[in-house]
């Protein structure tokens, strides 16, 4: 089996990077006679499959050909009519799978509609790396709860601040870029009303030269203390915004925020806060598939403890500026022994100019 063409498909469904969530990022390559004469790739929610776009996009008959699909083909009409059923009828001999459809919907049945039209299949070629492009639609499409990031940076001595809170910039462009890069993948990104009091943020996504696409915002505000001419209530954004507060939040405060335009998630308090996973469910049910979360010391604390953290990407700038009492990344009532410490498993560093990043999911997520 030559790999070379699940490599192409893998790097072709690359391109669909925040458009398509919550549908999966998916590539196609249609091989006949040692050639590529198809490619495609699913372009944005709603748009034709990567099969689809492969088999259109075709430079001669794709009859008796191969195709690498890095997803197993769809088996039912959603936004387009089943993949599966148009591989069958365009002719093609052989599907090479990389890695079987997670959505109950499809779970094996694209591939049964394949063999038993006498089409050759083969699966789980590459199946780790598309497994970890797609872990956020895995996730969103298994459980109906979105897929959160915890992005934090620090100073090498593990502050996210000066003892003034100056904390402009920890960390060098390289790594600032990356940041708008992950907004641009996730449906959201989250912050508590205490990072829009300091910073008054915009939580947009700036990508200088490149289509990229805003995040929701959520902002967890317990009491409804935004103030009415905070950025995030002010912008001109396709994206909309929503305040999660709690019964503790003022009625008249509410509507005021709703006047703005933002959406209001009211939920049942934990420990006196906003129930963070239950908002969690509720963005869900909305579609969001991910969050990113930006938010300070408390909040990232309670997205630990309440168990909705998935992976953590921590910026490390190799600068020093002490004091006892700056932040640091982690706050909250903190874990009493080291033997209870939260623990992350397949670590990855990379690297920025100077700043390192190291990348690691919960212990949960290990199987």
């Amino acid at each position: 089996m030559d790999r070379k063409y699940m490599e192409r498909a893998l790097e072709l469904s690359k391109r669909g990077i925040g458009f398509t969530k919550p549908n999966p990022l998916v590539g196609a390559v249609i091989v006949k006679d040692g050639k590529i004469i198809g490619e495609g790739y699913h372009q944005y929610f709603g748009g034709p499959h990567a099969e689809i776009n492969a088999i259109n996009n075709a430079k001669e008959d794709v009859k008796g050909a191969t195709i690498y699909v890095t997803l197993e083909p769809c088996s039912h009409y959603g936004k387009t009519p089943p993949c599966a059923k148009a591989i069958v009828e365009s002719g093609i001999a052989k599907v090479v799978v990389g890695m079987k459809d997670p959505n109950p919907l499809v779970a094996g049945k694209g591939i049964d509609i394949l063999e038993k039209s006498g089409i050759e299949v083969i699966t789980g070629i590459l199946e780790d790396d598309i497994k970890k492009l797609n872990e956020i639609f895995i996730k969103y499409i298994t459980t109906g709860l979105p897929f959160c990031i915890l992005k934090t940076a620090m100073t090498l001595d593990g502050k996210t601040a000066t003892v003034t809170g100056d904390s402009k910039w920890i960390t060098g462009e390289g790594s600032r870029r990356y940041v708008h890069e992950l907004r641009h993948k996730v449906s959201a990104v989250m912050v508590g009303i205490g990072t829009v009091l300091a910073d008054n943020p915009m939580l947009t996504t700036r990508l200088e030269g490149v289509q990229a696409v805003d995040p929701v915002r959520v902002i967890v505000d317990t009491k409804a203390r935004i103030p009415l001419a905070a950025k995030v209530l002010n912008l001109k954004s396709e994206a909309k915004t929503i305040i999660a507060a709690t019964s503790k939040a003022d009625r008249d405060r509410l509507d005021a925020i709703k006047s703005k335009g933002a959406e209001v998630i009211i939920t049942p308090p934990s420990d006196g806060k906003v129930d963070l996973g239950y908002l969690c469910r509720q963005l869900g049910e909305r579609g969001i598939d991910s969050i990113l979360l930006e938010g300070g010391s408390e909040l990232n604390y309670s997205a630990l403890e309440q168990g909705i953290v998935d992976k953590v990407v921590l910026f490390i700038s190799p600068k020093i500026v002490g004091g006892n009492n700056a932040k640091t990344p982690v706050g909250g009532k903190g874990i009493p022994f080291i033997k209870g410490a939260i623990a992350l498993v397949k670590t990855e560093i990379l690297r920025f100019n100077e700043d390192f990043v190291i990348e690691g999911y919960l212990r949960k997520e290990e199987k």
